[in-house]
C-alpha cells in the first residue's frame, strides 16, 4: 500500500486559515489526479491560543511534530500580541527545534505577473535564495547592560559555526546541480567588514566549491547583490547567504517577482521534518474578508509536494498556476483584483483539470 503522508497544518493568525484552506484545496486536487495519500493534523498555535492560555508552542507539540512528514503553516502575528512573542515562540522555535537549517526561497516571475523592473520578464527573473536558517544574529546571543538608563548597552552576537555554514553551502551546490539551469552558485556576504564571521563563509565556500568543479562560483557583497538583483537579476541562479542577509534580500526578491502575493518559502531539514509557508504576514485587517490572493500559500503547497517526492503533483500545481496567470484572468495580485480568495483557489483547481 502506498505511503500516507502525515501533514501538520498550522493555519495560524489573521488570513492564515483562509489561504491555507485554498492551499489544501489544491493539494486535495493534486492527490486525486496523481494518487498519493495524505492525512492532515491541525494545530491551533497562534495569537488566539496565546491570549487564552499564555502558551505559544509547547515542547510536547514540538516532539509530536518531529514525527510528521511535513508542516504547512499559514501566518503568525496577532495585533493584540506584542511583536516578537509569537515569532520567537512559534516560528523560531520550530526552525531551531526541528533543525530546519535551510530557508529556501524561489524568486520566479511568472508570465502575466507585473514586475517593477523595467525591461525584465520571466526569462530574466528565475533564481533561488538558500538562506542559513538556524544561526547568525537570530540565535539571540547577547544582552543588555544598564538597560533603561542613558548608559545602556545592547549587544547581539552573530554566531556562525563551521558545521552550520558548510551544510548550508553544500545544500546550495547540490540544489544548483539538481536545478540544472545556469549551474552557478553566488555567495552573498559582507566579508570586507564582517572580517571574522564572513571570512569563515568565504573560506568554506571556496573549500566546498572545489568539490563541485562542474559549477560556476562567484562572491558578491550584500549591497552589490541588492543592486544586481534589481539591475541584472538574470545573472543569478542560486544565491547562498547568512540568516540576516537572506531575510533581507528575499523580501527584495518578493518585490521583483510581483509581490508577497506569489512569494512562498520552505524551512528545510533534509534529514527531518520541513515546514512550508507563504512569506506574507497575517494581514489582520483583512481577516475573514475573503479578499486575499492565496497563490503564495498555493505555491508553498506545491513546494511541499515536491519535497515529499510527489513531483507529478508539484508540477501539476505549478503548471496550473502558470496557465492561470498567463491567461490574464487575474489582473492584480493584491486585494484590488476583484476576486475572492476561494475563487482564486477554485480557478487553480479548474486549471489542474485541464492537464
Amino acid at each position: 500500500m502506498a505511503k500516507e503522508y502525515q501533514i501538520a497544518v498550522i493555519p495560524g493568525d489573521g488570513i492564515g486559515p483562509e489561504v491555507v484552506g485554498e492551499g489544501l484545496k489544491v493539494v486535495k486536487a493534486a492527490s486525486e489526479k496523481t494518487g498519493f495519500r495524505y492525512r492532515t493534523i491541525y494545530y491551533d498555535f497562534g495569537g488566539e491560543r496565546y491570549l487564552k492560555t499564555g502558551e505559544t508552542l509547547p515542547d510536547s507539540a514540538l516532539e509530536e511534530l518531529k514525527a510528521m512528514d511535513a508542516i504547512y503553516l499559514g501566518a503568525v502575528g496577532h495585533p493584540q500580541v506584542k511583536t516578537g512573542i509569537l515569532e520567537q515562540g512559534i516560528l523560531l522555535k520550530l526552525r531551531f527545534g526541528l533543525d530546519q537549517y535551510i530557508n529556501l526561497r524561489p524568486v520566479k516571475l511568472y508570465p502575466g505577473v507585473w514586475t517593477p523592473l523595467k525591461d525584465k520578464g520571466p526569462e530574466d527573473i528565475d533564481f533561488v535564495v538558500v538562506r542559513e536558517n538556524t544561526e547568525g544574529l537570530y540565535v539571540g546571543a547577547g544582552g543588555f547592560f544598564k538597560k533603561g538608563t542613558r548608559d545602556e548597552v545592547a549587544v547581539q552576537e552573530m554566531i556562525n559555526t563551521r558545521k552550520g555554514v558548510e551544510r548550508c553551502i553544500r545544500y546550495a551546490f547540490e540544489y544548483a546541480r539538481k536545478r540544472n539551469k545556469k549551474r552557478r552558485v553566488t555567495l552573498c556576504d559582507k566579508a570586507n567588514v564582517l572580517i571574522f564571521a564572513h571570512d569563515l563563509w568565504r573560506r568554506t565556500f571556496e573549500e566546498v566549491g572545489e568539490e563541485y568543479p562542474d559549477m560556476e562560483k562567484d562572491c558578491a557583497l550584500v549591497d552589490a547583490t541588492c543592486m544586481w538583483m534589481v539591475k541584472n537579476p538574470e545573472w543569478f541562479d542560486v544565491i547562498v547567504t547568512c540568516n540576516m542577509f537572506g531575510d533581507i534580500i528575499t523580501d527584495l526578491g518578493a518585490v521583483i517577482q510581483g509581490g508577497m502575493g506569489v512569494a512562498a518559502g520552505a524551512n528545510i531539514n533534509p534529514q527531518g521534518v520541513s515546514m512550508f509557508e507563504p512569506i506574507h504576514g497575517s494581514a489582520p485587517k483583512y481577516t475573514g474578508k475573503n479578499v486575499i490572493n492565496p497563490l503564495a500559500a498555493i505555491f508553498a503547497a506545491g513546494m511541499m509536494l515536491e519535497h515529499l517526492g510527489e513531483e507529478k503533483g508539484a508540477k501539476l500545481v505549478d503548471e496550473a498556476v502558470t496557465r492561470l496567470l498567463s491567461s490574464g484572468q487575474i489582473k492584480d495580485l493584491s486585494t484590488k483584483s476583484g476576486l475572492k480568495t476561494d475563487e482564486i483557489g477554485d480557478m487553480v483547481v479548474r486549471n489542474m483539470g485541464l492537464v
